[in-house]
Order: structure tokens, then sequence, then C-alpha cells
């Protein structure tokens, strides 16, 4: 498909900032194969780098991992713990995209995700909400903004991510294998 130009309602090519406090990193995971608990990342930072042909577009970011909030602060400090996330040693998680292509009428988005300093190929699936201009005058992002979601899917265990426990009866692992993302994103273009 390059070489054709893929067409998005109000594109706008240049290079956006994440914004925090607008957008929302998350994660569910099955618990005892009975339930799925869920959270979140609460400081990240990332740059979205819109090309003249979408398909030319990249997008870094980095998720500083002791942010995680499940809602349970004695499970938080547990997941920061060596036992999964091993924050001390690996303090962050990035995720660098090496290319992006249509699939009908949304994106995946390959790239590289990084974390307790192994790096795994993982896919997101990208749908674009749209481009708009920015209604917040006084913002220090000033010009347009665009909404992005993006979910995806990661083996902890490929990035030695916890445990093998298994529930008792052998029905399962405690903890599923298969981590959801869904990122909710917002970004603002940069106009200096």
């Amino acid at each position: 498909m390059k070489g054709q130009l893929v067409e998005i309602p109000g594109y706008v090519a240049g290079t956006w900032a994440i914004d925090p406090a607008h957008s929302n990193v998350g994660f569910t995971i099955r618990h005892l194969m009975v339930s799925k608990v869920r959270g979140r990342f609460g400081t990240f930072e990332g740059t979205i780098v819109t090309g003249d042909d979408p398909l030319d577009s990249s997008v870094s970011a980095t998720i500083d991992l002791a942010s995680i909030d499940t809602g349970i602060a004695q499970r938080d400090a547990h997941v920061r713990s060596a036992d999964f996330l091993d924050v001390e040693k690996y303090p962050t998680m990035a995720y660098r995209s090496t290319g992006m292509r249509p699939d009908g009428d949304d994106f995946v988005l390959d790239g590289e995700l990084t974390l307790r300093g192994l790096t795994r190929q993982v896919p997101l699936k990208l749908e674009v909400g749209g481009f708009s201009p920015d209604p917040f005058l006084d913002d220090p992002f000033k010009g347009a903004r665009v909404g992005l979601t993006a979910t995806g899917e990661i083996s902890r265990l490929e990035f030695g991510v916890g445990d093998t426990t298994k529930v008792p009866g052998g029905a399962g692992l405690g903890l599923g294998e298969k981590v959801q993302i869904t990122l909710e994103i917002q970004a603002a273009l940069q106009t200096s």
C-alpha cells in the first residue's frame, strides 16, 4: 500500500506531544482464571510524528512503571517489586513504532516494546478518533489536537514478568499470561 496516499478527514501532518492530562494508559489481566484486574499508569510521555502520508507516521513513548495504579496500594507495591516489574532496576518501559499499515478503516501500528530489558515486537490496532483545532487558548499546547485509541496484547511471560504459579486443581495460571493494553491518547500539535 506504500505509495498510495491514505486519507483521513481533517488530517494534520506535524509533531505532537502526548497530553497526559487527557490520555490514559491502561491494562487488563486475568486473575485466578475467574476475573479481570484493571490498572493504569499515571506518568508517561511520548511524541507522535504524523507524516505527509499517514503511513509514514511514527510514535515513541516512555511509561514510568512506578506510576502503576490498580486501586490497591498493597498490590501496586508487589507489582513494582522484583517479582513483577522490578522498577528499581527497570524504571520505565518504552515503545517505538517501526511502521504503520492500513487495516480496514483503521490501522496497525507495528513497533517494539522494551520492558525489563527485553524488547519484543508488539503490534497495536490503531483507531484515529479525529483531528480538531485546540479550543484551549491559554493551554501551552496551542494549535490542534488529535485523538487516538490503540489496543493490543502482550505475553507477560515473554518479558519475564511474574511467575507461572497455577491455580489449585491446575486449571490455569493464577495470573493470566496475556495482558490486554488499551491506550486512549490525546496529543497536541507542537507549534515551536
